[in-house]
């Protein structure tokens, strides 16, 4: 697991070494170990190393033996032998065990196409000698990141991070107004774009082919998932197959030259992970969880239950919920606003596994692939409510309902019917977002001055969504909105998270239930296996029966939560009017200073919870502090 960053130009001019090392000390936090530069006309390759396989070899930018490519790579090939097998019977020759070299001489053989044999994680530039072309490519579900942004005449930068990119000294920070529109709808910014203009992650399952001849930049997609729903078997069937595909998936994870562990949160997705790694290893899985004091927050109980059952080496933390200096430096880590809260337990436990393992596999994935969040099975109720009401009725009716009805957050939950009403006003996909926005539609509306609505043009972030579930190839309507998640929530949110919170740590993080083949695999399932009698996934759980507890498997799904809420009516309650109401929110032009004090106080009052716009905005104002 590395950092990468580099320059690419025309041929007549040699990339300066210097500003390349500035881009890779950026990101040294990525790769401790070992650093290289690579520098030939036109291009400029640097690499920061966290040595996981084959520790003494490996290093780069590493260079054909010809001469004719050279590749600079973050990530993990797992079926790296297989390949490497098939390389050798070939006529080639390998000096090295790691996966480097095999994407190395992979490409030699194969070209551009060689990135769909491999089954891993990954972000690669390679520069081809021999053609005179830059070559990069990301995995296909995006666990590994890849940012690049032109700069100035016939120049582009690319690196792990942001922060690699912001280091050079042609960078400029202008900010994109539609990707405010996004992060405070969704609270990141979506893909291909980043909060900076001109400035672009590639996307996951993407490639670019640069000429350095030409200039000319070639964007191509070499994967896209298929929810076909077209499997064959049985039930039973499946069930078996699912627990063999995640115990395979798991197995080929654990190679490692290094000590390896495993995040353990109490929920059913680590808890299956942890599960095959104990039947797998000869010795004892190291495990690691995060909670809080807050009972309602905090799983550890059924994380230390799973940890007895298999004989792990566990340690667990509670998170102090005065740690407001934590608050900063999530910036630091995320380098453009980030939103999910649950970026504070996520440092922490990346912190804590830090202490005793070097790589860890977690159970992330789970939800988007086998339909597992609750939102999941508000939606299918919503739509098949539609089905009893033609359009002429159902969206006039409930529009009322949900204008009139009152927003009831301190009811019980069977009386907040609101939300419920505006989303049978609207299609599944419109209703999905709405669902997922952290700030609704007419918050944003009161959010934002007159200035940022005039830049947006009229952008709504909804044209995301409805372009996705467009694009998605599928009539089904969990499917869809799993699409979509995969698309936008998986790779910008999740996985954003994990990536950034682990390599703060210089932690590797590898996701069993993202394998391709596995996934690709899961999206041949029907529905109905994957959510049945609102039980979200319901096969995986089936599964897992005798494997897990049930009242580990059938419980209410808790989430990585922090108790935001209660932090900013008590022992953060001036930090955050302080974050909100700063000079800096009131003077940026953004926003409209009324509607921020209307939700600081409308929440510290008891009238409503805005603990999520609030982190929101909290988290802005952190981003706006280093713009200077």
């Amino acid at each position: 697991m590395c950092g990468i960053a580099g320059i690419i130009t025309s041929l007549d001019r040699k990339p300066d070494q210097a500003i390349i090392k500035k881009m890779t000390d950026a990101i040294i936090h990525r790769g401790p170990d070992e650093s290289g530069i690579y520098i030939a006309d036109g291009v400029g390759l640097g690499h920061r190393r966290l040595s996981i396989i084959d520790i003494k070899s490996g290093q780069q930018p590493m260079t054909s033996t010809d001469g004719y490519v050279t590749v600079v790579y973050n990530g993990e090939i797992y079926n790296f032998v297989e390949i490497r097998a098939e390389l050798e019977a070939k006529g080639y020759h390998f000096e090295t065990r790691c996966d480097t070299e095999v994407i190395l001489y992979a490409y030699h053989a194969w070209g551009e196409d060689s990135v769909k044999h491999f089954r891993g994680m990954f972000a690669y530039v390679i520069y081809d000698n021999r053609s005179k072309r830059v070559f990069m490519t990301r995995d296909r579900l995006g666990i590994k990141p890849l940012f690049y942004a032109p700069v100035g005449e016939k120049t582009i930068l690319f690196g792990s991070e942001l922060k690699a990119l912001t280091s050079h000294p042609d960078f400029v920070k202008n900010l994109r107004p539609k990707s405010m529109e996004d992060y405070f709808s969704l609270g990141y910014v979506a893909e291909p774009n980043t909060i900076y203009k001109n400035v672009f992650r590639l996307e996951p399952g993407h490639s670019i082919t640069i000429d350095l001849q030409t200039g000319q930049l070639k964007k191509n997609q070499y994967w896209n998932l298929q929810f076909t729903g077209d499997y064959q078997g049985s039930f039973e069937d499946a069930r078996a197959e699912l627990r063999e595909r995640v115990r395979e998936a798991t197995k080929i994870r654990m190679v490692a030259d290094v000590p390896l562990g495993a995040f353990l949160s109490g929920g059913v997705d680590s808890g299956a992970v942890v599960a095959d790694m104990a039947d797998i290893s000869n010795d004892p899985v190291n495990s690691c969880s995060i909670g809080f004091s807050d009972p309602n927050y905090n799983e550890t109980d059924y994380a230390k239950r799973v940890a007895r059952k298999y004989n792990t080496n566990h340690w667990s933390r509670i998170v102090d919920p005065g740690d407001y200096s934590l608050v900063k430096e999530l910036l630091d880590i995320y380098d453009e606003p980030y939103a999910d809260s649950s970026a504070l337990p996520t440092y922490r436990v990346c912190e804590l596994a830090r202490e005793k393992v070097v790589v860890a596999l977690s159970g992330d994935g789970g939800d988007e692939n086998l339909a597992g969040y609750r939102r999941y099975h508000q939606q299918m109720f919503e739509q098949q409510m539609r089905g009893l009401f033609p359009n002429t009725i159902r969206r006039p009716l409930f529009g009322f309902l949900g204008k009139a009805y009152p927003k009831a957050d301190w009811a019980p939950r069977v009386f907040r019917a609101k939300t419920t009403f505006q989303g049978l006003a609207r299609d599944h996909v419109e209703s999905y977002f709405h669902g997922m926005s952290i700030l609704k539609g007419d918050m944003r509306e009161n959010l934002f001055s007159n200035n940022l609505k005039n830049d947006l043009q009229g952008y709504n972030t909804l044209s995301l969504f409805k372009e996705y579930g467009e694009n998605s190839g599928s009539n089904d309507p969990l499917s869809i909105l799993q699409y979509i998640d995969i698309k936008t929530y998986l790779v910008g949110d999740i996985l954003t998270k994990v990536d950034r919170a682990s390599m703060a740590h210089s932690l590797e993080v590898r996701v069993p239930l993202l394998d391709h083949e596995l996934v690709e695999w899961i999206a041949s399932l029907p529905s109905h296996f994957k959510l049945q009698g609102g039980e979200g996934k319901y096969i995986f759980k089936k599964s897992l029966e005798g494997r897990l507890p049930n009242d580990i498997l059938y419980r209410p799904k808790m989430g990585f939560a922090v108790p935001l809420g209660k932090w900013f009516r008590g022992v953060l309650k001036q930090n955050i009017r302080d974050s909100v109401l700063s000079e800096r929110m009131l003077d940026c032009g953004y926003f409209e200073a009324d509607y921020l004090r209307t939700l600081l106080d409308h929440h510290q009052n008891g009238f409503r919870d805005y603990s999520s716009p609030l982190w929101t905005l909290m988290m802005f104002d952190q981003f706006l502090s280093r713009q200077i």
